[in-house]
């Protein structure tokens, strides 16, 4: 438990609080299925660009990246640069075609709709396969980012888990219900902001001493941490080993929530401008990301008694150690911001293909867009209670 939580516990509220207001303002300009399942295709570049890169990249981009930067050193460029890469190709080479080909087929506004009206697929086949798909495998990504959730309320209040999990999820469902994508995509803008600064600020303020400084200091502790060619143990990685770190970035080009914001742009110019913001963003958050994980290396060799039982667990340990408990509170809800980003871009991915893949294509077709959208709430609120039940499941596992 991290010392302090009554003033970490009040930063949380009010973020939280924030997220809640986005969330019930989003509701007012939610009308129709259009509108809840993609915004009325209104976003402008930043909150696209934000939301897709927010919403993709998880609390692992606070969590998983900076703890295999602790242990691996440098070796972790090639994972981040592969994560670059990715983000730059998506947006250069599907995001204006999949905006422009996605209004052409009738206003398709799931991608399992797209693939049918794109292939001319009358059986419905490929729709009803692709959207099972989304559903098993979102739901399973969803309770991940619930269980998240529950250790970070863990290690900052002492909470057991299952409490943790079901706040957590409470939390994301509430905006999420009410404000359909243009809420999931306003949050998502916040909280992209808010872990890029955490990510930048909390190295820059715990490193002692400059870069060079950092340079020389990892160097005599083991040269190996700084070179990308081999591994700390100084044995050379292997072509397949680099192969396999960069090809993270593949990922970017078959996931649903991210390939929304392509769709939901308001236009083909503001997809460039997006792209520029999507790349800088993702090459900034991965340069911070990276720093904590060399600035925790030396961090934890100077103060051999703070405990760092888990890699992954660097940023907290970080902040908790140089920041008051304020400010502490609000670079830790970083973290629950990167989690929830992701959370609910999936939960919303899923209703959507539960209410229009499978509900108004297979079972009502005649449904209205106030049916549509109703059935996309009760989706959300569904789908999160099975979501949450795994959550529960794999954190008895745990």
């Amino acid at each position: 438990m991290i010392e302090n939580s009554f003033a970490i516990s009040a930063t949380f509220v009010a973020y939280l609080a924030l997220m809640l207001a986005i969330g019930i303002y989003a509701y007012k300009k939610t009308s129709n299925s259009e509108d809840y399942f993609l915004g009325g295709r209104s976003l402008g570049p930043w909150p696209a660009a934000l939301s897709a890169g927010a919403s993709d990249m998880s609390g692992w981009l606070l969590l998983g990246l900076p703890g295999y930067a602790y242990a691996a050193g440098m070796e972790s460029l090639w994972l981040a640069g592969g994560l670059l890469l990715g983000t730059w190709l998506n947006w250069l080479i599907c995001a204006k075609r999949l905006r422009t080909y996605s209004i052409e087929v009738d206003n398709a506004l799931t991608l399992p709709e797209f693939f049918a009206r794109r292939f001319n697929d009358n059986s419905k086949l490929l729709q009803t396969i692709s959207a099972f798909f989304i559903l098993l495998f979102f739901l399973f990504y969803t309770s991940s980012g619930l269980v998240a959730g529950g250790k970070l309320f863990e290690t900052v209040f002492g909470l057991d888990y299952q409490l943790a999990v079901i706040i957590g999820t409470v939390c994301v469902v509430s905006y999420t219900l009410f404000g359909g994508f243009l809420a999931v995509s306003w949050t998502d803008l916040v909280q992209g902001l808010l872990m890029a600064a955490a990510l930048v600020y909390v190295p820059l303020v715990t490193m002692d001493g400059s870069f060079s400084e950092l340079s020389n200091g990892l160097a005599a502790k083991n040269p190996e941490l700084l070179t990308i060619w081999n591994n700390i143990e100084g044995k050379p990685l292997t072509a397949i080993s680099i192969i396999s770190l960069m090809a993270w970035g593949l990922g970017y080009f078959g996931q649903p929530h991210i390939l929304a914001r392509f769709k939901a742009t308001r236009s083909n110019k503001d997809i460039t401008t997006a792209r520029l913001i999507a790349v800088s963003w993702t090459a900034l958050s991965m340069f911070g990301a990276m720093l904590i994980g060399l600035v925790g290396i030396m961090f934890i060799g100077a103060n051999p008694d703070v405990a760092l039982e888990d890699p992954e667990k660097i940023f907290m340990v970080l902040v908790n150690a140089a920041f008051h408990p304020v400010i502490a509170g609000i670079l830790l809800a970083a973290i629950l911001a990167a989690i929830m980003s992701t959370a609910d871009s999936q939960l919303l991915v899923s209703s959507s293909a539960l209410a229009e893949d499978f509900y108004k294509q297979v079972f009502r077709p005649q449904a209205s867009n106030e049916q549509v959208v109703m059935m996309g709430r009760i989706a959300v609120v569904a789908l999160s209670l099975v979501a949450l039940a795994l959550a529960m499941n794999l954190i008895a596992r745990y």
